[in-house]
């Protein structure tokens, strides 16, 4: 096809004119809203959102501060969305029953559609959380209360939680520091990094690493599917499964132990006094101890059981393929 010289600024123009209409379309809008509540005593506080981040850290003691960041941007701008932003800044998702505070929950779903709102919280130290987000990462720290975290498809940290914590997301990763409570934590394949757990601890994920330091007696009880498993501290009984994974374990044995994997390596470390019963076995690997103990059945390459120091709990390890070390 021919274009004539004297229609090209015409078709120029034309582009140009519907480059900027998809930038328009594309374009940014924004909104924003603050507020203040005043509290008595210790707050029960509930936020969700659906594809922001939630951000929730100490302040005084007798008011609860929220900011908010509304976003709406991608194809859906255009319409009638400044208009829903404005109405949303003036008539925030916000409740208050005494130090009951419920943020972001709404029934009005055309008028939340297609835009994010996050939330930045200042709380009074003694708070309760329960948390959710669709999309979004979250950051939780400094609460003397229980904690209830969950993300879609977000990361998750929280630290220095004064009570039980839960911590659930789709496919992100979690990290928890200075836990003073037992520790629920599940990721669809992310990878799960406590430290300073002063409590039992239950960890899942679908394909990610789990790490766990615990600093007071708790069983502990992971599963992974092909993740490496650390397990430092432990002073109740371990259970531990992963599906190829490494695992390492170290501390007291005041439970049964039973540590499993398809085709990773074991090393368990124990205190030299620790008294228990072993029963260690591997498929094609070796195993070592530098343990003494009396030893019960054929002594074999893949096989060993015996008691130390008499016997106590039940240590049981086993791999497919891998070598076990108990020193």
């Amino acid at each position: 096809m021919k274009i004539s010289v004297r229609a090209f600024p015409a078709l120029l123009a034309a582009a140009l004119l519907l480059g900027f209409t998809s930038l328009s379309a594309r374009a940014d809008t924004e909104g924003h809203f603050d507020r203040t509540l005043n509290v008595t005593g210790p707050v029960d506080l509930d936020v969700q959102t659906g594809s922001g981040d939630i951000v929730v850290h100490p302040g005084t003691s007798d008011k609860v501060e929220i900011h908010a960041k509304v976003h709406a941007s991608g194809w859906h701008v255009g319409g009638d969305v400044e208009q829903r932003i404005q109405e949303i800044e003036k008539n925030p998702p916000i409740e208050q029953n005494g130090n009951t505070i419920v943020v972001g929950h709404t029934q009005d779903r055309e008028l939340f559609r297609n835009i994010s709102i996050s939330y930045d919280l200042t709380v009074p130290a003694e708070t309760k959380l329960r948390s959710a987000s669709g999309s979004g990462d979250e950051r939780i720290q400094g609460i003397n209360g229980s904690a209830d975290v969950t993300s879609g498809s977000g990361s998750l940290q929280l630290s220095n939680i004064g009570a039980e914590t839960h911590a659930r997301s789709g496919s992100g990763d979690i990290e928890l520091q200075s836990i003073r409570g037992s520790v629920r934590a599940s990721t669809g394949s992310g990878s799960i990094h406590a430290t300073g757990v002063a409590g039992g601890f239950t960890g899942s994920s679908g394909s990610g690493d789990v790490r766990v330091e615990q600093t007071a007696a708790g069983d502990v009880e992971i599963g992974t599917g092909s993740g490496t498993v650390e397990v430092r501290g432990a002073n109740g009984a371990v259970h531990v499964q992963t599906g190829s994974g490494n695992i390492t374990a170290q501390g007291q044995p005041k439970g049964d132990w039973k540590l499993r994997t398809g085709s990773g390596d074991l090393d368990v470390q124990f205190p030299a006094t620790a008294a228990y019963e072993l029963s260690a076995h591997t498929g094609s690997g070796s195993i070592h101890t530098t343990q003494e103990m009396t030893v019960q059945g054929t002594i074999s390459a893949r096989e060993l059981r015996g008691k130390v120091h008499g016997g106590g709990s039940l240590v049981e390890v086993s791999t497919s393929s891998g070598s076990i070390n108990i020193h």
